[in-house]
């Protein structure tokens, strides 16, 4: 894995070479689902910190090549900046979508879908209006005009 990465980097120097753009493509396409092979099979030994060290390493050489970034900012800043997600909360993600959808669980779970846009609801069928009992009552006053009139 390293290999790879060293070998991007030559490629990928401050003022030419790969951009960004090419650079996390590469990374989401190519080496995360390298890192993700398996994930629901270890995912509990990421909890022991030299197994979480090591993919947070690999994580960290590919985001200071994506952020043309110095060797001394920190892990976490690097994932806000470059906008990649935490290597562990990936795995996470990937051994509970595994076992979701292709697991031994058979507990009814309410998963996100995408859906057409034909498919989608009208807004005004979504939204429900809750009406207060009191609504003589009420001492609030809203004008949308900005005329301060009833």
């Amino acid at each position: 894995m390293h290999k790879l990465i060293f070998a991007l980097s030559k490629s990928a120097k401050l003022n030419w070479g790969l951009n960004h753009a090419a650079l996390k493509t590469i990374y989401t396409g190519g080496i995360l689902p390298l890192l993700l092979y398996g994930a629901p099979v270890w995912i509990k030994a990421i909890d022991k910190a030299c197994y979480r060290l090591k993919l947070d390493r690999v994580q960290r050489l590919i985001s200071i090549k994506i952020a043309k970034a110095y060797h001394t900012v920190s892990n976490e800043a690097l994932c806000i900046i470059t906008g990649l997600t935490p290597i562990a909360i990936k795995i996470e993600e990937a051994a509970t979508l595994h076992q979701l959808t292709r697991g031994s669980r058979k507990e009814e779970t309410m998963i996100d879908h995408d859906m057409g846009v034909k498919h989608w609801l009208h807004p005004a069928e979504m939204t429900t209006i809750l009406k207060d009992k009191n609504e003589d009552t009420s001492t609030i006053q809203i004008f949308t005009d900005g005329s301060q009139s009833e």
